[in-house]
């Protein structure tokens, strides 16, 4: 195998602080190695030892690759005009999923995995090199089961998300619905995900839906996680901190219980900050969640109604003005806090034995993430020591 030194970086975060000290392990003038994929060796670009190619970062940033732990990229269609009338005054319900739907079971597989590659490619161009892929757009059998396989030839990361909103044909009977994804749906699509998830709120399943679907996913083998409290609050919180849920995802209305069970668990606080930028919904308070010690990940929430949006750029500037985050802080939830969303220890950072992942900026620190939004400030997307 080929050890490859990226030299000259000019600061480095490495998310390991108990190897490089600071609160995010950050190197300045620092070279990193990788080999077969992986990072060997991190430290002073004095110190390195030789590698059998190089490539000059210039003295720009290098920051561990964004991991994206909550996206719904598998859909057809859009929902400009949805949007258009939220910002003319409308609220967001969350009912515009099913025009979603719609297109998405009248699409090709052709179709709908050409839109995949195309979010896929935004998404490496943003700095994000590992994502989740929900389904939830289908809702039959046959339509939940092709939306994971085509996210399965994309990303390791494949969430069966049948329990998005009641199927249009089961409107007047939602507890039918509840049987058929957690019995034959569920059957057909648990070869195909990793992940199973809920959307627990008003206008789509009960808590008490929820658990029977999510026990249900656990017994077939699928790690839960759960979209939670994102128009209102309910017990989706606890529910997750029951069933040992990965993440429960959105957290925008929470109360002081909620905040506690959060901080006492494994479960991660995944905020979706385009999803309350989309929605001019109230953004959660997440310096409340960070001090009281909540495991906080940073998602793009990409869909066609309520964030259209592939840049965890972007999330990271919104959650740093309106979510009362540090630029720091607000990497790190981008970073670590996805991979442990996704309850990975290879990525999110830059230690010795992580996947090599990163993004380099163009720039002299991460703060500018924060500091110039909206800007495209990365240069190179690197996945496992090449560039994406």
């Amino acid at each position: 195998m080929t050890a490859h030194a990226f030299t000259n970086i000019g600061e480095l975060v490495t998310n390991s602080p108990d190897h490089f000290g600071g609160a995010m392990g950050v190197l300045s003038e620092a070279t990193l190695i990788t080999e077969g994929g992986r990072v060997v060796w991190v430290g002073p670009t004095a110190e390195a030892p030789a590698a059998d190619a190089a490539t000059d970062i210039g003295g720009l940033a290098v920051v561990p690759g964004f991991v994206d732990s909550h996206a719904h990229p598998v859909f057809a269609g859009d929902r400009a005009a949805e949007f258009a009338a939220r910002m003319a005054g409308e609220s967001y319900t969350g009912g515009g999923i099913k025009t979603t739907v719609a297109a998405t079971r009248a699409a090709s597989d052709e179709v709908l995995e050409a839109n995949l590659i195309r979010l896929k490619r935004e998404l490496h161009s943003s700095g994000v090199t590992t994502f989740e892929a929900k389904s939830g757009y289908g809702l039959t059998v046959a339509d939940e089961v092709r939306a994971l396989q085509i996210a399965s030839r994309h990303t390791e990361e494949v969430t069966f998300l049948g329990a998005h909103v009641v199927a249009p044909e089961y409107a007047d009977r939602p507890q039918d619905y509840v049987n058929l994804v957690a019995s034959e749906m569920l059957n057909a699509a648990a070869v195909h995900a990793k992940w199973i998830d809920v959307f627990c709120d008003r206008g789509a399943f009960d808590v008490d839906q929820a658990r029977q679907i999510l026990s249900a996913g656990k017994a077939a083998g699928l790690k839960p996680r759960i979209h939670a409290n994102q128009i209102t609050r309910t017990e989706a919180v606890q529910l997750a901190v029951e069933l040992d849920c990965a993440s429960a995802d959105h957290c925008t209305h929470l109360n002081q219980a909620d905040i506690d069970a959060l901080a006492s668990s494994n479960t991660v606080a995944t905020l979706l900050p385009g999803a309350e930028f989309s929605t001019r919904s109230p953004y959660p308070n997440a310096r409340t969640l960070w001090d009281a010690g909540v495991n906080i990940a940073i998602a793009t929430d990409c869909n066609p109604g309520s964030s259209y949006t592939t840049s965890m750029p972007f999330c990271i500037a919104v959650a740093v003005r309106e979510m009362h985050l540090t630029p720091a802080e607000a990497l790190w939830a981008a970073t670590m806090g996805g991979a442990k969303a996704l309850r990975r220890t290879d990525i999110g950072h830059l230690a010795v034995g992580a996947k090599a992942d990163f993004a380099v900026l163009n720039a002299p620190s991460f703060i500018h993430l924060a500091y110039r939004p909206g800007v495209n400030l990365i240069s190179q997307t690197i996945i496992e020591g090449e560039t994406a």
